[in-house]
């Protein structure tokens, strides 16, 4: 048989291992397991706009140290 499919429910949605790690790694990692989405990498502290979006994950970063991850990034 071939090779089985990928459901949605398969997809990774939260990375806390990323959480103090830069900000480069995080988004390769995010990125390997989740080539779907857009990440932005962005200052703890940033206005956004409200909204859900499946297919984006916010990296928050802390400017002071080093750009490490500061908060556990999730699908939305």
């Amino acid at each position: 048989m071939g090779r089985g499919m990928v459901g949605e429910d398969d997809l990774k949605t939260s990375w806390p291992e990323l959480v103090g790690s830069p900000a480069h790694y995080a988004v390769d990692m995010i990125h390997k397991d989740r080539p779907d989405v857009q990440i932005p990498v962005l200052p703890v502290g940033t206005q956004v706009p409200p909204g859900f979006d499946d297919k984006r994950v916010r990296v928050f970063v802390h400017q002071d140290y080093n750009l490490k991850v500061a908060l556990m990034p999730v699908v939305g």
